[in-house]
């Protein structure tokens, strides 16, 4: 800190500036207050300010958000210089119901702000977490614009229950299913997530898996503000295709060697005559051919030659004469992938002074999909305001309303990976000879009525029948069928807060979430799976309900300036209502339109409620020493409506403390040691997100005939017994600041074990239900946080950090139900006491037979002796047994996290964000489809390159089974086995962002407080085992058939005025 200025007077006025020792420009919005009274003022654009100091009142404290606060004699013409402090230990830090000072602060949580939350281009919030926090991993199984992320705290804390954390907005718990799509990211002030049972423990009944607590912004200068940001871009695809065969030629040749193979192998055919058979079938849908001729040879000519290869007279393009139709190979991918738009305009203005503080904004969203139909449009619209009615009673409202419109088509996620209309999937899988489109003898695509025809494969239109997927055609699906999504969005709440006596607060609290949303469904009727049935329309209402109401009392008290107590005690309750209300019907009327009344035959109608509830009683005691020794106990008493009335309550409880060791007087000496924390907690909490919301009941389907008469089908079979599941949690750990705080950051190690987990026990069929919710056995999460940041280079005009953030975690399952004797097989997947949940149970791979290139696999041979030794087999089914498969390893990665760097310099600034993971394994579903063996059933279906080392010749080493369109063992080539373990290790180029900051003299004489232009580019590339692979989806598996991530790219304008 830097002070000028001449000599003290008793009271006049004080005008002065304030700016930052890094660059020396104003700090605007700067706190300046006169100590011993409520005379303030704010800072205008310029770093200037005017105060008038009461008699005998001449100190003033200036404060501003991220640096040191300060305390100086009031003098004339002052300038005074705020330093920069990273580790500012009187930094709030947002907890469960209030906030906490970070020097206090005895839990384990990670802050992403909003300055590195502006950096990325989401949609959705949550997805800006990867790689941001320790502790966190964001798995993205679905690039759809707006799509929610997969987020895991510190591992999977249960293998039925839910395992997604708690989502809080300025302090409302809001409902699982609540969209945060709805959330502008542009008023979020920071994402805390809370990960220790200290931080958590308070929120009892759905604090288990971790709480991600959201802050929107608020104003934080006197003088009103007014903020524009605009970007525009464009979106494609991040992840592309595999690399498979995208030659006509190359595919139909490996067709040929896979029927020729099975013609003289199986059918036991010469040379010759397999020959003869191959190019009689190979354009038929049937004994392993494709289907379709693409090629033109001449009169008398075959399409092969005796040597396998394609008959160098032939010409790309079919015409049929008996069907008038003109056959030619599309790309299916660069048909069904194209760049879109993607704009975004956000606008806030904001404002402060010691009664009233206001911040409104406006925010629209067009985020172009990756695929037709597909995109997401968000209108946001927030307002915010808290008023001082007087010294002891302060109220405030944060509304917000959020109109989203998302087309997102069916059938392009993971869990839909193998369907017909999967885009994703296709594009992958069809094989580089198949039409898009119906083509007329002239070779034009035939439209009718102005559509263009598409061919699904099925001899409609004079096509042929595809050997591959007939009936299906994603692209004229997804140009012809529409899926939309209207969503009607508002949260809001309110609050009330007395101050009866000094250091006592009293706040009321209530808040709802309302969500209206509609889904308009139409299968078009003019081609496709539907069309016979006339096309079919679908509309399908949901409206969500929750309302919170919280009464908040607490009490902050210092004696002798050492002792600081904060006591608080508290109610929470919650109530949520869920309405589904649905109709489908065929046979449209009108082709064009969404309405069920728009059809006539085929209806089908269903509606149904559910409601959940919780309450709960909180007590928290927070005690520091000279805020060098600190201490933490926190209670709750919570009550959830998704178990019976006798087991409903459940006590969740906390205890940490910490330790600032550089307060202490032995620790001056190491002036390069600025901060030494160790912190530690230990409690419990609750989890009782078991997938119904009545498990504790047996529940009856109604299934009726034509003649109205039903009957009640038991379809769950409920548990009356069953209550929370229980997490216990464990953290030690210590935060640091090195040479002038240049070095900071945290290491910390966590165990977090479950018991009583809520999973469902496989229960004998003949009893009439297969599996019952129960609470059995434990799993331990435990491992190492490190979050580390160093500050390279720090003058007034440069400044450079980089950032790396590390976790460390193994899972392990203590203890299942007795009856399960240590082992739960859920096929292909396996629990077993003493590893991980995440593992495999599967045939091993034993390789190629050199001999004749036949798959293999292990099984257990037992000789006459008894001995049981590990043998090849080429036949899959007696590798499948039970009793020869074999638990794979842990799959869970050795590490993930992030890391990334800042460098400012001059006005430009330039950052990267990435996030990794190493040392984990994951099954490529996606490629083990594509490394097929050319057998009948899998006819027409598109190869890896890889498939360029398929076996051909005896004693040829090679892991690629020979191709057989006939043999049995050719039918299980790509079948599950160890074969297509990969490994899951990444490294993902999350955001890369360049500005400029135009000089303040510059932006000044145009009427601005600052101007700045960047370039943004989000996801930009994944490096993995193999293009294509996406290890981001899952712990375990990757498939072909999720919606990709969107690279997008941006330029965009920022200003304030």
């Amino acid at each position: 800190m830097l002070l000028s200025g001449g000599a003290a007077f008793a009271q006049t006025q004080v005008k002065g500036v304030v700016v930052s020792d890094e660059d020396g420009q104003p700090v605007i919005g700067a706190t300046v207050r006169v100590v011993g009274t409520n005379v303030g003022a704010v800072t205008d654009m310029n770093g200037n300010f005017n105060i008038t100091c009461p008699q005998g009142k001449n100190t003033l404290n200036i404060a501003y958000v991220g640096m040191e606060p300060i305390e100086v004699s009031a003098r004339s013409n002052m300038r005074i210089v705020l330093k920069n402090n990273s580790e500012n230990l009187d930094e709030i830090v947002v907890v469960a119901y209030g906030t906490s000072k970070k020097g206090t602060f005895t839990g384990s949580a990670g802050v992403m702000k909003a300055d590195k939350l502006e950096l990325r281009q989401v949609s959705e919030v949550s997805n800006a977490l990867a790689g941001a926090v320790a502790g966190v991993q964001v798995q993205s199984n679905n690039g759809q614009p707006g799509s929610k992320a997969t987020i895991r705290v510190r591992g999977v804390g249960s293998i039925n229950a839910g395992k997604d954390p708690l989502y809080v907005i300025d302090g409302i718990p809001m409902p699982n299913d609540a969209d945060l799509s709805s959330i502008n990211p542009a008023d979020i002030e920071t994402m805390t997530v809370l990960k220790d049972a200290a931080s958590t423990a308070l929120y009892g009944a759905r604090g288990a898996n971790g709480i991600i607590l959201i802050t929107t912004k608020k104003a934080r200068s006197g003088k009103a503000v007014v903020t524009v940001d605009a970007k525009w871009g464009s979106n494609s695809r991040e992840i592309s295709n595999y690399d498979v065969l995208r030659s006509p030629q190359e595919y139909l040749e490996y067709e040929y060697a896979a029927m020729y193979n099975g013609a003289t192998s199986n059918l036991g055919y010469s040379p010759e005559k397999a020959w003869r058979w191959v190019n009689k079938n190979i354009t038929t849908n049937s004994n392993g051919g494709s289907g379709y001729q693409v090629y033109q040879v001449p009169e008398g000519e075959y399409l092969f030659g005796t040597d396998g290869k394609l008959n160098p007279n032939a010409t790309l393009g079919y015409k049929d004469e008996a069907t008038n139709r003109y056959y030619t190979p599309d790309n299916w991918e660069k048909e069904m992938f194209k760049p879109t738009l993607r704009q975004e305009y956000n606008a806030t203005i904001s404002g402060s002074n010691d009664v009233n503080n206001f911040y409104i904004s406006a925010g629209f969203l067009d985020d172009g999909g990756l695929i037709s139909g597909s995109g997401f449009k968000r209108t946001s619209l927030r307002l915010k305001d808290e008023y001082k009615v007087n010294d002891w009673m302060k109220v405030g409202a944060n509304v917000a309303y959020t109109y989203a419109k998302s087309f997102y088509p069916d059938e392009q996620t993971a869990k839909n990976s193998a369907s017909s209309g999967n885009a994703f999937a296709i594009a992958n899988w069809m094989a580089p000879i198949y039409p898009m489109y119906v083509r007329d003898a002239n070779g034009d695509i035939i439209y009718n009525n102005g559509r263009a025809t598409y061919d699904y494969g099925t001899a409609d239109d004079g096509t042929r029948d595809r050997s591959f997927m007939s009936i299906s055609n994603p692209a004229g699906q997804l140009k012809y069928d529409k899926t939309e999504y209207l969503m009607d969005i508002l949260n809001g709440n309110w609050f009330i807060d007395i101050t009866p006596i000094d250091g006592l607060s009293l706040k009321a609290q209530w808040a709802m979430n309302v969500d209206n949303t509609k889904k308009n469904m139409l299968q078009n009727a003019y081609m496709g799976q539907f069309a016979s049935m006339g096309g079919g329309a679908g509309q399908y209402h949901t409206r969500s309900y929750g309302f919170d109401q919280q009464y908040i009392a607490n009490y902050v008290r210092t004696f002798n300036n050492k002792h600081n107590i904060d006591v608080t005690l508290g109610y929470d309750g919650y109530k949520y209502k869920y309405d589904y209300l649905s109709a489908y019907g065929t046979s449209l009327y009108n082709p064009e339109s969404y309405f069920v009344s728009n059809t006539v035959a085929q209806w089908a109608i269903e509606g149904y409620q559910d409601n959940y509830s919780t309450e709960g009683y909180f007590a928290r005691v927070n005690y520091s020493y000279e805020d060098k020794y600190i201490g933490n106990i926190a209670v709750r008493r919570d009550a959830s409506s998704r178990f019976a009335k006798d087991n409903r309550w459940g006590t969740f409880w906390s205890g940490s403390a910490a330790w600032i060791v550089t307060k202490e007087d032995f620790m001056k000496d190491l002036t390069w040691l600025n901060l030494l924390k160790v912190k530690a907690s230990f409690g419990q909490q609750g989890n009782d997100d078991v997938d119904n919301y009545y498990a504790y009941l047996d529940q009856f389907k109604m299934t009726g005939d034509a003649t109205g008469m039903a009957d009640g089908t038991l379809y769950y079979k409920g548990n009356p017994d069953l209550t929370w599941e229980k997490q216990t949690a464990f953290n030690v750990g210590f935060d640091f600041g090195m040479f002038d705080n240049k070095f900071t950051g945290s290491v910390e190690y966590f165990s977090r074990k479950s018991s009583d987990m809520l999973y469902y026990k496989p229960i004998a069929g003949s009893l009439g239900y297969t599996k019952m919710p129960m609470n059995i056995g434990s799993m331990t999460n435990s491992g190492v946080e490190f979050d580390l940041a160093y500050n390279i280079l720090h003058t007034k005009d440069i400044t450079w950090d980089v950032n790396l953030n590390a976790t460390f975690i193994k899972n392990k399952i203590n203890e299942l139900h007795p009856d399960l004797k240590g082992k739960l097989i859920d096929s292909p997947y396996i629990y077993e006491e003493g590893y991980s949940m995440y593992r495999m149970f599967i045939p091993e791979w034993a390789g190629v037979d050199p001999d004749n290139g036949d798959a293999l696999w292990y099984y257990n041979a037992t000789d006459e002796n008894g001995k049981v030794t590990r043998e090849k087999t080429n036949d899959y089914t007696i590798a499948a047994l039970t009793s020869n498969r074999i638990a794979t390893e842990d799959f869970m990665p050795t590490v993930y996290g992030g890391f990334g760097t800042t460098v400012k310099a001059y006005g430009v600034d330039f950052s990267i964000q990435a996030s990794y993971q190493l040392g984990g394994t994951i099954y490529d579903n996606g490629y083990a489809r594509l490394m097929h063996a050319g057998y009948n059933s899998d006819a027409g279906t598109n190869w890896h390159k890889d498939i360029r080392n398929a076996w051909t010749t005896p004693g040829q080493i090679t892991d690629v089974p020979r191709l057989n369109s006939l043999s049995d063992n050719a039918n299980y080539a790509s079948a599950t086995s160890t074969r297509f373990l990969t490994s899951s290790d990444y490294l993902s180029i999350n955001n890369i962002t360049i500005g400029y900051t135009l000089p303040k003299q510059i932006v000044n004489k145009l009427g601005l407080t600052k101007l700045r232009v960047y370039f943004a580019g989000d996801n930009l590339a994944v490096f993995s085992a193999r293009k294509g692979l996406d290890p981001r989806q899952s712990y375990t598996t990757a498939t072909s058939g999720t919606y990709s991530a969107i690279r997008t790219l941006s330029g965009g304008v920022s200003l304030a005025f």
